[in-house]
């Protein structure tokens, strides 16, 4: 069952704001619910804005020329997803971000993400830990691909993120991981079909 995650709860448990300052960030801050399979971001687009996932599902992936896709990450509830590296650069997105079920976002576009960070600098505290956020979750994944096993990789997942398993497809999950969807089905075999 997904949660629901208030925004401003959220940023209440890292940063203190006025009252006044709370107008100012709901002035511009935009509501949204996307279906499932709808994009945020597709890649060649330039991401301009950040989301707060209040409710739902969505995966970062790339299109590879063989027709295949790599999926790169996962964002649930309570995450703040963007391509950071096109946002930041207002460049042409590598990868695409979608809903894999129903969402609840809160967007926030650059250029009052910008206005905000001026009027507000707590706010800039809060941006910090987002980014460090995501680019630990990214460093550990990829120290993960390099270091731990297929079966290994699935075990932490499976201990540290064990809704995953029942909101993401499996070829989804397997990609994830480095492996392929058979072999993903193996391991599965392997952990839970102990005699």
């Amino acid at each position: 069952m997904q949660k629901v995650i208030d925004i401003q709860e959220y940023i209440n448990s890292i940063i203190s704001l006025e009252d006044d300052q709370w107008k100012l960030i709901l002035e511009v801050l935009e509501s949204k619910v996307l279906t499932k399979d709808t994009y945020l971001l597709k890649e060649g687009e330039v991401s301009d804005s950040i989301a707060f996932i209040s409710s739902g599902a969505l995966i970062y992936y790339k299109d590879l020329e063989n027709g295949d896709q790599m999926t790169t990450d996962f964002a649930f509830e309570g995450d703040w997803v963007t391509d950071n590296y096109s946002r930041l650069n207002n460049c042409p997105s590598l990868m695409n971000i979608k809903t894999i079920e129903e969402s609840h976002l809160y967007i926030l576009r650059n250029k009052d993400l910008t206005k905000l960070y001026n009027k507000i600098p707590p706010l800039e505290r809060l941006g910090r830990i987002a980014i460090e956020r995501f680019f630990l979750k990214m460093v550990e994944h990829n120290i993960d691909l390099q270091t731990l096993s297929a079966k290994e990789r699935y075990l932490k997942l499976l201990k540290n993120h064990p809704e995953i398993f029942q909101r993401i497809p499996q070829y989804h999950i397997a990609n994830y991981l480095g492996i392929v969807a058979k072999s993903l089905s193996r391991i599965r075999g392997e952990i839970f079909n102990k005699d």
